[in-house]
């Protein structure tokens, strides 16, 4: 296992170590923003099915916990495939990952916020 996965999941909720990369940090003054891309790995309900990634929903911006004196803002881009039998849209369904996962009942709530989307 990385050791600077292991570092960011002391900071950061899990789910987003394990299903996201961090694509860029910026520190701006008193302000880190960190951007994270959803990994394409289609969500495992849909093993069964030919999915082709066709890129991200808009990114979202969340505030999170100051880390060193210094506010954080995360930048999120969630991933879409199609199903190329059916042409449907798919995206990972976050209450599922809710359900198995050591994410905080409020990163949980956030996720299914953005669902609707």
């Amino acid at each position: 296992m990385d050791n600077y996965l292991d570092l960011l999941k002391l900071f950061l909720p899990d789910i987003l170590v394990e299903h996201f990369d961090l694509t860029q940090s910026k520190q701006e003054g008193e302000t880190l923003h960190l951007y994270f891309d959803e990994q394409n790995k289609p969500p495992i309900e849909y093993t069964s099915k030919i999915l082709v990634s066709k890129g991200f929903h808009d990114e979202i911006t969340v505030q999170d916990f100051p880390l060193r004196g210094k506010r954080v803002f995360l930048h999120i881009k969630r991933r879409r495939w199609t199903d190329k039998q059916t042409n449907d849209i798919v995206q990972r369904d976050w209450t599922l990952v809710a359900k198995g996962s050591r994410m905080t009942e409020e990163f949980a709530d956030f996720l299914k916020e953005i669902s609707r989307f």
